[in-house]
């Protein structure tokens, strides 16, 4: 009886690997017949070509953005020559401004003093013709009074004349 046992458990067992091996080979001629191995093929050559799509499209569009990099890296560089040529001339005009305006308000200056030295010129002679009218004044009243002191009134007459006639030619030659 062990014999038997042990029969048909290796019956079994060789059985059931022997079943197992034709389940297998039934499924893969299932797969085979149902063309399973070909989609997933095409399944997996289509999902190749897309990728191998996507990287193209990608090196297209890194190419572009390299392009459009450049572009704007060149236009950068052009704004920035731009700007320092606008900062030069900028510096050129207001050094040019500077110094004209400094010439003007030295020009303006020396009109200015021009100006005030004439009317200083002015305002001295105007003193000067004051102060010699006033002494004239003083001086004409002061032989008035020293006259009619010691001179009697005819003789007073004709020396007041004589002296007026005298006071009006050097005035005639003072403003002259």
């Amino acid at each position: 009886m062990i014999y038997q046992e042990r029969r048909w458990i290796n019956t079994m067992a060789i059985d059931a690997t022997f079943w197992v091996a034709v389940s297998f080979i039934i499924f893969i001629g299932g797969l085979v017949y149902l063309k399973i191995p070909q989609k997933i093929n095409e399944i997996l050559n289509k999902l190749i070509l897309d990728i191998k799509n996507e990287i193209d499209e990608s090196e297209k569009l890194r190419s572009e953005a390299k392009i459009l990099l450049d572009n704007a890296q060149s236009k950068l560089d052009t704004a920035k020559e731009d700007a320092n040529k606008i900062l030069e001339q900028a510096k050129k005009d207001s050094d040019h401004l500077v110094i004209e305006m400094n010439n003007k308000f030295h020009k303006s200056s020396e009109i200015k003093k021009k100006l005030a030295e004439n009317k200083i010129s002015q305002m001295k002679d105007a003193a000067l013709k004051e102060i010699k009218d006033v002494s004239i004044k003083i001086a004409v009243e002061s032989v008035k009074k020293i006259i009619s002191t010691s001179v009697d009134k005819s003789k007073l007459d004709s020396l007041f004349d004589k002296n007026l006639e005298e006071t009006k030619v050097a005035l005639k030659k003072i403003n002259s």
